[in-house]
């Protein structure tokens, strides 16, 4: 008969350093996290900032393309009408 395997014995001091070691990890992995979620928070910021601006410059910019098309019909007629008054 062989004696019986009496495991692998991890002293109470050990233990306690290596809880420690975990618990200090984990406290940086959420001052991480802590600074991600600021970081998207100010990006959504930011993101707002640029749709505002963005559709305030396209608001600005729609009535060229119509003026262009008006001042064309304008001259064109300008031009029919120029051409039959002779």
């Amino acid at each position: 008969m062989t004696p019986q395997d009496p495991g692998v014995y991890i002293p109470p001091a050990q233990m306690y350093t290596e809880l420690r070691s975990l618990s200090d990890g984990l406290t940086r992995v959420e001052t991480k996290l802590d600074g991600i979620g600021q970081g998207l928070t100010d990006l959504g910021k930011d993101v707002a900032d640029h749709e505002t601006r963005l559709r305030a410059l396209e608001r600005g910019r729609w009535p060229l393309p119509t003026i262009a098309a008006l001042a064309g019909v304008a001259g064109a007629a300008t031009g029919a009408i120029a051409l039959f008054a002779r």
